[in-house]
Order: C-alpha cells, then sequence, then structure tokens
C-alpha cells in the first residue's frame, strides 16, 4: 500500500468515489472495491473506507452553500441523531462477526434504490398522510428512518447515501440538489463519529486513508455542483439504476 502506483489508483478512485457519492450517494461502489484490489482485508478496507469518507463532508459543505443556506435549525436538530447512528454502526462493525448482514445489505440498497425511484409517489402519500394525522404521530418516518440508515452507514455503508436521500426527499425536501447537500451533511456527521471510533479500535490502514481521502475532497467539490446542474429527474433516475447494480453486485459478491 505504500507504493506510489497504489496511491495513485487510490487517489483516483477516490476522485471518482467523492464525485458520485456527493451526486448521488454511491461512494464505496468505487471506494471498497478499490481498497479490495490493493490487498486490505475486508474488514480493513471497509474500516479504512468509513475513514476516508470522512474527507467529503467539508468539501460536499464548500460545494453546496447555496442549498445549505437557512438549513443551520434543521441541521442542528437531525445531525446529533445520524451521528448517534453512526457510532453505533461503528461498534456493531467492531464487535459482531464479518458478514453477519451480507446477504441482508443487497435487499436494503435495492430497497433505499426503488424508493428513490418511486420518490414524487412516495413524497405525495407521505404528504397526504402527514396532514390526516394528529401532530403527535406526524413527522415518525424521518427520526427512525434516519437512525436506521445512520446505523447501517456505520457498519458498512454501500448504498447508505441512495437510502438517505430518498428519505430526505419523501420527508424533508422535494428539490433534489437540496436534498442532496443534507443528505451529504448528514453522512459526514456519521462517518465522522464512525472513523474516531475506527481511528481508536480498528484495523485502519492510514497509508491508504491518505490518498484516498485526499480524492475524496477533491471529488465532493464536484459532485454538488454536477447536482446543481442536471435535471432532477434525469439525476434520480441515474442514481436509482446504480444503486440497484450495487445491489446485484453486493448479492451476487457479499461484502462480509
Amino acid at each position: 500500500m505504500t507504493s506510489l502506483g497504489s496511491g495513485a489508483v487510490l487517489a483516483s478512485a477516490g476522485i471518482l468515489a467523492g464525485l458520485v457519492g456527493t451526486a448521488g450517494g454511491v461512494t464505496s461502489l468505487i471506494s471498497y472495491p478499490a481498497l479490495l484490489a490493493a490487498g486490505l482485508p475486508a474488514l480493513s478496507a471497509n474500516v479504512t473506507n468509513n475513514v476516508a469518507l470522512v474527507a467529503c463532508w467539508p468539501g460536499a459543505a464548500l460545494a453546496s452553500q447555496p442549498e445549505l443556506a437557512g438549513q443551520g435549525p434543521w441541521l442542528r436538530r437531525w445531525l446529533p441523531l445520524s451521528a448517534l447512528g453512526g457510532a453505533a454502526g461503528s461498534m456493531l462493525l467492531l464487535s459482531t462477526p464479518p458478514g453477519i448482514f451480507a446477504r441482508v445489505v443487497p435487499f436494503l440498497v435495492a430497497v433505499g434504490s426503488l424508493a428513490l425511484l418511486a420518490q414524487p409517489w412516495l413524497a405525495a402519500r407521505h404528504q397526504k398522510h402527514r396532514r390526516g394525522r394528529t401532530q403527535g404521530t406526524r413527522g415518525v418516518v424521518l427520526p427512525f428512518g434516519l437512525i436506521a440508515t445512520s446505523v447501517y452507514n456505520g457498519y458498512f455503508g454501500a448504498g447508505s447515501g441512495v437510502m438517505i436521500l430518498a428519505l430526505l426527499l419523501i420527508t424533508a425536501s422535494p428539490s433534489l440538489a437540496t436534498a442532496n447537500a443534507l443528505k451529504n451533511m448528514l453522512i459526514g456527521s456519521a462517518a465522522f463519529i464512525s472513523a474516531t471510533t475506527f481511528a481508536a479500535f480498528g484495523p485502519v490502514d492510514w497509508a491508504a486513508v491518505a490518498p484516498l481521502g485526499v480524492g475524496m475532497f477533491v471529488g465532493s467539490t464536484l459532485g454538488p455542483r454536477i447536482v446543481r446542474c442536471l435535471p432532477a429527474t434525469l439525476l434520480r433516475w441515474l442514481v436509482g439504476v446504480i444503486g440497484i447494480i450495487l445491489a446485484i453486485r453486493l448479492w451476487i459478491a457479499p461484502s462480509g
């Protein structure tokens, strides 16, 4: 992992992963296999990938200023919950047998991808149901969905961005660019807490983190700008279809 060639490959993979991830949510589709190809064992690759992902947080924040304007109160409310879920997921990863969720993950990714494709219909149904409920039962989908996806994000993470993006489009904002910016901030908070845990207790390959993280930072400054320019429907379908491909890949070759 210390060769210049491996570092260049991981940096390139990081740029593409950061770009794709912050533009939709399938970062690990690129970065995790790159780490495996570089020779890291599955657990070390998973942990190292999660640590490197932290670099996407500041890059996405810098590139998403227009979408994040005025979102401070919303972020202050939900970032701690996302971080808590990420911490729980990282501890779960370090304390359970490798691959315990290997057969469940593809279904989770597929559900998130299909929900993203069906987002306009699901969002309309959600708003209709909210209008018909009492105040005490409103807003249940977002907190429960966020904690579940954040735990999964801290545990493995592949496809978690697609799940969270679909959740936010249905519950928080119908604007894909805004929901994507909020998704990047939520994933960043969970990744930061998970990385802290992994740095202390996990098998992190720091020689791989450095080039991958640098590449992810660069890529993450580009992803939100692409979202801002592409038609929302086109981007939603691109991310959804890629997520389904990821689900199939994970089913054929479980990551655990």
